[in-house]
């Protein structure tokens, strides 16, 4: 059914063109992408909603007081300049000649508005930002926080922090203005459609309209792209990269990124409350292979969050053991006593539920290859792949949990553990604990030297990676394939800067 079903999606994207117009619309930008889409909890542009930050400011709706630069530090946007009056407080001067797409002046009024909605409805950057108060004359913005908070001007780069016209809400609509180069028209689960912004206070938008096409099947993409309904897409499978690598119609845009394709363990789980069972699941995966072959080289064997290329990052080593996987499983009891390739204990197999889903291309393959690693050590694997991850994480329907996850994108590490390794955190799904990381992430937070927050940050990696909470397998270089027409659209490390008001159409 689905191999039916996807040619026919094809055909119907065909048919369609921006805003409604036939697909001879040349002053449009269409573009797809695998990237876009209610399993990935960013279908929409209201930052105040999940991971919706992410599409306003990938698709140039909102903007943010900062912004990440290529070596992912915090430089300003919304912002002119900031200054800490003491450690807890912050006096940021706003650009003064911002206006939003709804022609209000971006004031510090404004800001505060949105800032004080956002950590009223948001809870993730209610923890991150940790606002005690917030001040607004003219166009200073004054924040006060709970606690010393070094990063806060690298949280104030995630895209939750999207400064937005509140006064543009409505309760029927999810069309908000922002300070972005384009205005959203219409927003539904599957698309976005835009036009050029023709007051953007950072100078002229070069494209008239937009329209982002949320595709999830890859090949269905490429076969978008390749009939000419797209003139740019993200996220196709690494096989079709060839396709347009060296057709001179096409062109690549490709960069390394701080996305990391990792697998939480479920401490939960009785067999993996075991230390060694934990350690055989780390040695038993060739991450070098996986990033070479199955990835065709556009990522790179991960030993941490963190990429090697950032100051905290740790430096790839090879940990693929096959032999003292097998001695560790021995040491434990598991051995194959009925000769079917698979070690029990007590007349049980070892078998390990993997879960995983399918909206990043990479996870599928990693599942397979992971479920033969495994195989070829004795272990047998079920492997789930499911758009309704939530549910089998909620039950405790798993023991390893992979998925995609961008690690720095505030181009600080602070975020990634805050998010990981206390107990009551976000995306600590498997119950991981352990009292010296939480006094190394509470270390962390209140050190403002970088130099010292990155000797922290490898400490903690090199902790929860002995652990064995989480394996970290490879981390992702993003790649955008455009007509060669295309210009004023590249690849950025944090992955989430894309339609600027430099895009173009020659």
């Amino acid at each position: 059914m689905i191999k039916i079903l996807y040619p026919l999606l094809a055909a119907l994207l065909l048919l369609s063109g921006c805003g409604g117009k036939q697909t001879d619309d040349k002053a449009c930008f269409r573009y797809g992408t695998t990237a876009y889409g209610t399993s990935l909890d960013n279908a929409g542009i209201d930052p105040h909603q999940s991971y919706q930050g992410w599409s306003a400011i990938r698709y140039g709706v909102g903007e943010t007081l900062f912004r990440l630069n290529e070596q992912s530090q915090p430089q300003p946007w919304l912002a002119q300049k900031y200054e800490y009056i003491d450690d807890r407080t912050c006096k940021i001067t706003l650009r003064d000649n911002v206006t939003f797409s709804s022609g209000r002046k971006m004031t510090a009024a404004a800001a505060k508005e949105c800032l004080e909605q956002l950590i009223a409805v948001h809870s993730r950057a209610a923890a991150d930002l940790k606002i005690r108060s917030i001040a607004a004359a003219g166009q200073e913005l004054t924040i006060q926080t709970t606690e010393p908070l070094p990063a806060l001007i690298n949280y104030l780069c995630d895209p939750y922090a999207c400064i937005m016209d509140m006064q543009s809400k409505t309760a029927n609509s999810n069309l908000l203005a922002g300070t972005g180069p384009f205005i959203a028209q219409r927003v539904t689960a599957q698309e976005i459609y835009l036009q050029r912004n023709p007051h953007y206070w950072a100078g002229p938008v070069q494209t008239e309209a937009v329209l982002v096409k949320g595709i999830p099947d890859g090949d269905t993409l490429a076969m978008a792209l390749q009939s000419g309904e797209l003139d740019a897409a993200q996220g196709l499978p690494y096989a079709s990269l060839r396709l347009f690598r060296n057709n001179p119609a096409f062109k690549l845009s490709s960069t390394e990124t701080s996305r990391v394709f990792q697998a939480a363990l479920n401490f939960s789980s009785p067999v993996l409350q075991d230390p060694r069972i934990r350690a055989v699941i780390a040695l038993a995966v060739d991450k070098q292979a996986f990033a070479a072959t199955l990835l065709e080289g556009n990522g790179t064997p991960a030993a941490g969050p963190f990429p090697g290329n950032l100051p905290y990052g740790t430096s790839w080593r090879s940990s693929y053991d096959t032999d003292t996987a097998r001695n560790l499983l021995a040491a434990a009891g598991w051995q194959d006593t009925d000769g079917d390739g698979y070690v029990d204990k007590g007349g049980k197999p070892l078998t390990l539920r993997w879960l995983t889903y399918p909206a990043r291309q990479e996870l599928p393959l990693l599942a397979e290859a992971a479920h033969d690693y495994l195989k070829n050590i004795g272990i047998k694997a079920e492997v789930n792949i499911t758009d309704n991850c939530a549910v089998f994480l909620q039950n405790g329907q798993w023991d390893i949990y992979a998925k995609s996850f961008v690690s720095a994108p505030t181009g600080d590490p602070e975020y990634y553990f805050t998010t990981h390794i206390p107990s009551s955190s976000a995306y600590n799904v498997g119950h991981y604990h352990n009292p010296q990381a939480e006094q190394l992430l509470q270390n962390l937070r209140g050190t403002a030297d970088t130099s010292q927050r990155a000797q922290i940050a490898r400490q903690l990696s090199q902790l929860i990676t002995d652990d064995n909470a989480y394996i970290y397998y490879a981390h992702l270089k993003m790649t955008l394939v455009m007509k060669n027409n295309v210009r004023g659209f590249s690849a950025h490390p944090s992955d989430y800067y894309e339609i600027t008001a430099a895009l173009a159409k020659e």
